[in-house]
Order: structure tokens, then sequence, then C-alpha cells
């Protein structure tokens, strides 16, 4: 039998080796369908990105929402995605994924057509059974009005017709809108975690250094702690544990240089402060794998053996949730996004001034960061105790 390939073949073939130079970015398992479901064109905007400087998250985000929207144009339409995407194909995608439950009811042709939808989770690029978080969709439409700018074109992104279907839309779909975790890691929570890990094997050191470092640095994102290198650590001088006791007990110090982040660029120079506890069991799991620079939170196998490279985002999610089944708790109601807002949610329990927090939390949005505040007080307070 013959083993040639045909050009379509070739094609996929020169884009997945193409992929291969953001390997660094791109998760390498979903090379072979990102190069089956981009075009040629396609993964050369993506490499020109990432040249620019574009963030790994970032990155990751347009290469997904861009082979979604690449399937999901062949399948709704018949034909490639066009550039620019007119705007009746961009009303088409909001009606496809943003619809009314009860409609669908009584009329199998309101939403995303069925055989659109099979096919798309044949492919494994759909998981939702009803209409799309309005998050989502608002996302891939940015995302596709980013990458028709990149391509020097201008689309109609900013149509009144297209914001009007957007905001209808998503008052038909009724969808609740969903916490990225469920549950916040409080400190009681994260103490239960903590004993979850106590013991001296190198996974065990790691992952309380991990969770102690990724809370009290102000609930670092998933991408932050996997990004962290031993280079963006830096030693100072011990602080007392209570500043206005000079008698209080001095505690080790370190500073957290974070680099780019979701919010900040490179050139922010956003950093953080460690004290206590976290910073010595950080330095104890850098001691023990003698790490003198690299990324300092790596994979380790099932023999206990170190990887030399980082750990990607989602192990830091994994680690979190296998920490929580093995403190007797459910996985399913918790993500690593836990850690950060259980740090804001801790600190409003503890009456912590709400900018204090962000200055170690890093939020830019006063009004995300007090939505924790904001349920905290409202339990605490006496509006809810009128009648007991």
């Amino acid at each position: 039998m013959s083993t040639e390939l045909t050009p379509s073949g070739n094609n996929v073939l020169k884009r997945a080796e193409e992929l291969d130079a953001l390997d660094a970015i791109l998760p390498f398992v979903r090379r072979d369908q990102l190069a089956e479901l981009l075009t040629d064109d396609d993964v050369a905007t993506l490499k020109h990105l990432a040249s620019e400087g574009m963030g790994d998250n970032t990155m990751r985000a347009l290469a997904s929402d861009l082979a979604y929207l690449e399937a999901w144009c062949v399948l709704a339409t018949g034909a490639p995605l066009p550039w620019p995407a007119p705007e009746s194909l961009l009303l088409k995608f909001v009606a496809h994924h943003l619809w009314d439950p009860v409609e669908r009811g009584t009329n199998a042709d309101h939403g995303m057509p069925e055989d659109v939808a099979i096919a798309l989770r044949l492919k494994g690029l759909l998981r939702s059974t009803g209409p799309h978080a309005p998050a989502t969709v608002r996302r891939r439409l940015t995302s596709w009005s980013i990458l028709t700018r990149w391509r020097g074109l201008t689309g109609s992104f900013s149509a009144p017709s297209l914001k009007s279907a957007l905001r209808l839309a998503v008052r038909a779909s009724n969808r609740p809108r969903q916490r990225k975790s469920k549950k916040a890691v409080t400190g009681d929570i994260l103490a239960k975690l903590l004993a979850a890990c106590a013991g001296d094997r190198l996974v065990d050191l790691r992952d309380r250094a991990l969770l102690l470092m990724a809370f009290a640095s102000g609930g670092r994102r998933r991408s932050e702690v996997a990004g962290l290198r031993v280079e963006d650590l830096v030693d100072e001088e011990p602080v007392r544990a209570n500043p206005a006791d000079e008698h209080s007990p001095l505690l080790p110090c370190l500073t957290i240089h974070l680099g780019r982040t979701k919010t900040t660029t490179s050139d922010d120079d956003e950093h953080v402060v460690l004290i206590g506890r976290p910073v010595t069991a950080l330095k104890h799991w850098l001691t023990e794998t003698k790490f003198e620079a690299g990324p300092v939170f790596r994979r380790i196998d099932q023999w206990g053996n170190l990887d030399r490279r980082a750990m990607t985002p989602q192990s830091v999610n994994l680690i979190l949730k296998t920490r929580i089944r093995q403190a007797g708790l459910d996985p399913a109601q918790f993500s690593a996004h836990g850690l950060r807002s259980g740090y804001l949610t801790e600190a409003a329990n503890c009456g912590i001034p709400l900018p204090e927090a962000m200055q170690q939390s890093l939020h830019k949005s006063v009004t995300q960061a007090s939505g924790y505040y904001n349920n905290t007080e409202r339990k605490m307070g006496r509006a809810a105790r009128l009648v007991l």
C-alpha cells in the first residue's frame, strides 16, 4: 500500500512542523488537531504574534479560539472562515451560541443546528449542550477581532447590530454566571491541603511550597505559578512578625518579581512580598532540589524523578485537585482559581483593607476585588440578622 501523502496531507504535516516552533506556548498534544483545523495563514499569524511578544496565555487562547472559529464556520456555512468576516457571519455566530433553551424546546431551528453541534463534539471542540457562557462568546469575538486587525483588515465588530444582538441574546439565554472555582480556598481549606502534603517526599515539599506561595503571594494565577523562576526570587532582610513591636520575632522575607501577568506587561516590574512560613517552605524545596536557576516548580514522575522543564498551568490545577481529594473534600468544587478568590475572601475575613489586599493580589479592578469583600461584609453585618 502506498504511504505517499496527498497534497492536503502534506499541508497538514507542514503546518504541524510550523507549530513545533510554538511548542513552548501551545499544548503539544493539540498540535496535530490545530494543524488540521488552521490554515497556513492562521499559523503564520500565530507565529507573527508570538514574535511580537504576545503573552503565552493570550497566545493559547487565540490559537484555541481560532481553531474553533475555523471549524465552526466550515460546518455552519460549508466554506472556510473569510477575512474579514461579514457582519452576517458575526450575527450567525451569536445566534448559534447564545439562544433561549425554552424557545429551543418548541423550535428546533433555534440556536446552533444539531448536525453542527454533533460535528463539533466529535472533534472535541464543543462540550456544552446548552447555550454558551456569554463570557466565552465575547472572548471568541474579541479574539476574532484581534486576529482580523493583525491581518491588516477591518471587521464589523463594532456594528450596532452586533452589540444589540449580543445584549438581547445574553438576556434570552438566561444562563447564570459561573465562578471559575465554585468554592474559595480560604485559610481553613488551605490548612487541610497542607496537612495532606505534610510528608517528606519531594512531591510533598513541592506541593506544600506551591500552595503556600500561591496563596500568600495574593492568590497567584496558575500560569504565574507555573512560570515562576528561581531568578524571580530576591532575598530581603528579615522583618518583624508585628511591625509595631520591636521585640516580636524576625521572619524570613523575599520578593517575587512577576514580570508579565494577565493584566501587566514585562515592563511593569510588578512584584509581591512573601513573609514567614511560605518563604521557609519555598527555600526548603529549593535547598532539597538544589535549584539555582530555571523553573521553581517542576514535574515529578511516579518514581520521584524531577523534570528539567517547568510544569504546565494545567498541572497546578491538577495538584490542587489531588490535594483537595486527599483532604477529603470534593475536587469538583475547587480549581486553582480558588486560591485567588480564597486569598481575598480570607483578607476580608481578617479585616484587611481592600486597597492593601489588592497591592498583594494585583487586582486592577476594584469592582471585581470588592465582590469578595461585599459578600463577607453581608454575612458579618446586621442587615441580614433582623430576624433570628
